[in-house]
């Protein structure tokens, strides 16, 4: 969920409002307090945002607090189709808040194997409970040994610290 465009255009001091056009640049939202950004130690991390949760042969995947909170509120989102076979690193949707647009990345390659329907009429489930009720799909990883390359919750706090 890396790369960004602000929905608004620059201020008068010649920032721009939102996120960056790389949200990896940004490391510090200023909405989250570093202590209680929640960061749960069971997931796995993608350094573009994504969480990852394995249970048995699938994962989980959705966007983390760090994320969500960088987006703002979140009012679309479009979520690959069942079936879909993604590469790791590929566009598997897009997020749309009021601050930008972005992309939402595939940690490891894989089969989608379902998707949050409830998302459509509820994209702020997203903000509301990211690890929750905000997943986004579950996928049978093309090779499991994959999910070794992830963050875990140290290395994915040190990235967004940085």
């Amino acid at each position: 969920m890396c790369r960004s465009t602000p929905a608004e255009s620059a201020n008068s001091s010649g920032d721009t409002p939102g996120l960056r056009s790389d949200i990896g640049a940004r490391r510090r939202s200023p909405g989250i307090s570093w202590v209680l950004m929640n960061v749960p130690e069971e997931l796995r991390y993608s350094a573009e945002h994504e969480w990852i949760r394995t249970d048995g042969a699938q994962i989980t995947v959705g966007i983390t607090d760090y994320a969500q909170d960088a987006l703002g509120d979140i009012v679309f989102i479009q979520v690959p189709e069942v079936g879909a076979l993604l590469e790791a690193g590929s566009m598997m949707g897009e997020i749309e808040s009021t601050k930008s647009v972005s992309e939402i990345y595939a940690p490891i390659a894989g089969t989608v194997t379902e998707v949050n329907t409830n998302l459509e009429d509820s994209p702020e489930m997203l903000n509301s409970d990211p690890y929750g009720e905000g997943w986004i799909v579950v996928m049978e990883p093309a090779t499991p040994s994959d999910l070794d390359g992830l963050l875990d919750q140290t290395e994915y706090r040190a990235l967004t610290e940085e």
